[in-house]
C-alpha cells in the first residue's frame, strides 16, 4: 500500500484546487484529447489528468478505463507523490522496484501499475493540483521529446483551467446582471406607472388654471405656465424613454415575421403625427423582410423622430434606404437637419450621451434613445454608426442579421 503523500503547502494548494469549481464536472472533449494525445504519443494503456483532493485523486479524463472510474482513494495514489515536487516530473519505470510502492502491486481496474509517469499540473501560484500521467502494465521509459511533449500538454491543461473558471465566472456574472437588469425593469414600470399620472394631473391642472386666471394674468405670468407644461411634458418623455430602454429586452425575444419595410415606415409616419413640412423618401424596392418586426419599429421610430426632432430647416426631408446581402439587411436614415459636432460623434450611443444641442422646440434630448436603438440592434446581431456634417446632415447606417 502506499503511503499517503502530503505536500507542505496542502491547505493552501486545496483552496486553490477547489477555485477552479472543476471537481466533479463532466468529461469534457478538450480534455479527452489531451489524454488521448498522451497516449498516443507514449503508446501506454492509460492516460490520465487527474485531480488531488483531500481524500482521492478525481480524473477530470481518461483514456483506457472505463466511464465508470472517475475516482480512486488518495491513500493509494501515485499522483499524490508527483505533485510533492512541483518543479519536476516523477517517471518510474518499475513500481515493483520502489521501495515507496513495492509492498503491494497497485492496480487500476484489475490492471496492474508497473509503468508510471506523472507530470504536475501547477498553475499560477504554484500549486501543484495534480498530474497528467501516463501508465502501462509493464515497465517503460519515456525519451526526451516524449518527456517534453507530456510537459507541454500538462501546461495546457492548466491554460484549460484557466479557461473554464474565466468562463464559470463569466456565466456567474451575467446570472447576476440578468437578475439586477430584471429587477431594473420592474423599477422603471413602477415608477413610469407612479410619476406619469402626477405629471398628467399638472399638465391638466396647468392647462385649468390659465384657463380660470386667464383675465388676471401677464404675459409673463403666462409664460410660467407654459414652462410648467414643457417642463411635465419633458419629465414624462424622459420617463417613457427609460421605460422604453429597460423594455427592449422584452422586444427582443419576440418572433420573426415577414412583413414590408414601407408599411411598416408609414406606421411609424402616422405615429409620429408629421405634419405638411415634412418629407419622407421610402425606398424604392419596398423590400419584404424576415426578422423581429417590433425591434425594427422601435429603432426607425426613435431613428426617424430625432431627424425631425433635431431639424432645423423649414422643410424636413428624410431618405430611407435599404439593401441585403446574404447575412444582413441594410438601412440608411439620412435628413437635411442640424448635424452632430464631430467631437460628439463618438459618444450619442452612450446612455445619457448627447451631444449637448436643443431640439427644434428649445428641449434637450436625454441620452437615451439613440442608447436604447444601439443595444436593439446588437441584440439583433448587428451594428450602427453615424455620419453627419453640421447644419448639412446626419445618416444613420445600422444592418441587422437576417434570420
Amino acid at each position: 500500500m502506499i503511503s499517503t503523500a502530503i505536500p507542505i503547502n496542502e491547505n493552501f494548494r486545496l483552496e486553490a484546487l477547489k477555485s477552479l469549481d472543476i471537481l466533479d464536472t463532466a468529461s469534457e472533449k478538450e480534455f479527452d484529447d489531451i489524454t488521448a494525445l498522451a497516449n498516443y504519443i507514449c503508446d501506454t494503456k492509460v492516460a490520465l489528468i487527474s485531480l488531488v483532493d483531500k481524500d482521492r485523486q478525481w480524473f477530470k479524463s481518461t483514456y483506457g478505463l472505463s466511464d465508470k472510474t472517475c475516482q480512486t482513494p488518495r491513500n493509494n495514489s501515485l499522483c499524490s507523490h508527483a505533485i510533492l515536487n512541483p518543479s519536476t516530473h516523477l517517471i518510474i519505470k518499475d513500481t515493483r522496484e520502489d521501495e515507496r510502492f513495492n509492498k503491494d502491486i497497485i492496480r487500476l481496474e484489475d490492471t496492474p501499475v508497473i509503468f508510471y509517469a506523472g507530470f504536475p499540473l501547477v498553475d499560477k501560484d504554484g500549486f501543484a493540483l495534480g498530474t497528467l500521467c501516463v501508465m502501462d502494465s509493464e515497465p517503460r521509459e519515456l525519451s526526451q521529446k516524449q518527456i517534453e511533449s507530456l510537459n507541454a500538454l500538462a501546461r495546457q491543461v492548466i491554460i484549460l483551467f484557466e479557461l473554464t473558471k474565466k468562463n464559470n465566472d463569466l456565466e456567474k456574472i451575467q446570472s447576476k446582471l440578468k437578475k439586477r437588469n430584471q429587477s431594473l425593469r420592474e423599477f422603471a414600470r413602477v415608477i413610469s406607472h407612479d410619476l406619469k399620472m402626477p405629471l398628467a394631473n399638472i399638465v391638466t391642472t396647468t392647462d385649468l388654471l390659465k384657463l380660470l386666471l386667464s383675465d388676471k394674468l401677464d404675459e409673463e405670468s403666462k409664460e410660467y405656465f407654459e414652462y410648467i407644461k414643457a417642463s411635465s411634458f419633458s419629465m414624462s418623455g424622459y420617463i417613457s424613454d427609460v421605460l422604453a430602454h429597460y423594455e427592449s429586452e422584452t422586444l427582443v425575444n419576440k418572433k420573426a415575421e415577414k412583413f414590408r419595410l414601407n408599411q411598416l415606415l408609414q406606421e411609424i409616419v402616422d405615429l409620429l403625427s408629421i405634419k405638411p413640412d415634412f418629407t419622407i423618401h421610402f425606398p424604392e424596392n419596398d423590400p419584404e423582410l424576415n426578422c423581429n418586426r417590433s425591434v425594427l419599429k422601435q429603432i426607425f421610430f426613435n431613428l426617424i423622430g430625432n431627424s425631425i426632432k433635431y431639424n432645423d430647416k423649414e422643410e424636413i426631408v428624410i431618405y430611407v434606404e435599404n439593401f441585403a446581402d446574404e447575412k444582413f439587411d441594410y438601412f440608411r436614415i439620412i435628413d437635411n437637419g442640424m448635424g452632430i459636432p464631430e467631437d460628439k460623434l463618438d459618444t450619442i450611443f452612450e446612455l445619457f450621451g448627447t451631444a449637448n444641442t436643443v431640439d427644434r422646440s428649445g428641449n434637450k434630448g436625454n441620452g437615451i434613445g439613440l442608447s436604447t436603438v444601439k443595444k436593439l440592434i446588437e441584440k439583433l446581431g448587428g451594428f450602427i454608426k453615424v455620419t453627419s456634417e453640421e447644419k448639412v446632415y446626419t445618416a444613420f447606417d445600422f444592418a441587422i442579421k437576417k434570420m
